[in-house]
């Protein structure tokens, strides 16, 4: 399990699916992630490239922040693709 926390990546635009099996992940592997800010910059590694800087950005110190901030942003991504 730490193998796949450590190798998860966001696949597609499923934001979804990979918050949830991160949050799964990281509740099974504490020590890989101790602290809130491990947590976020273990979150972000695995987001898209052109996602990641713009999060990193927002410099969030709480997971659920860079999660809402990551929501916003594929909203915003997903809507460009639609037009």
């Amino acid at each position: 399990m730490e193998t796949e926390l450590w190798n998860l990546a966001m696949k597609g635009n499923d934001l979804t699916a990979y918050t949830r099996r991160f949050q799964e992940l990281v509740l099974l592997c504490t020590r890989m992630v101790p602290n809130e800010e491990d947590k976020v910059e273990r979150f972000v590694g695995g987001l898209p490239n052109s996602i990641q800087g713009n999060v990193i950005a927002a410099e969030s110190t709480q997971l659920q922040d860079a999660i809402r901030i990551d929501n916003n942003l594929m909203d915003q991504k997903l809507k460009g693709y639609a037009r």
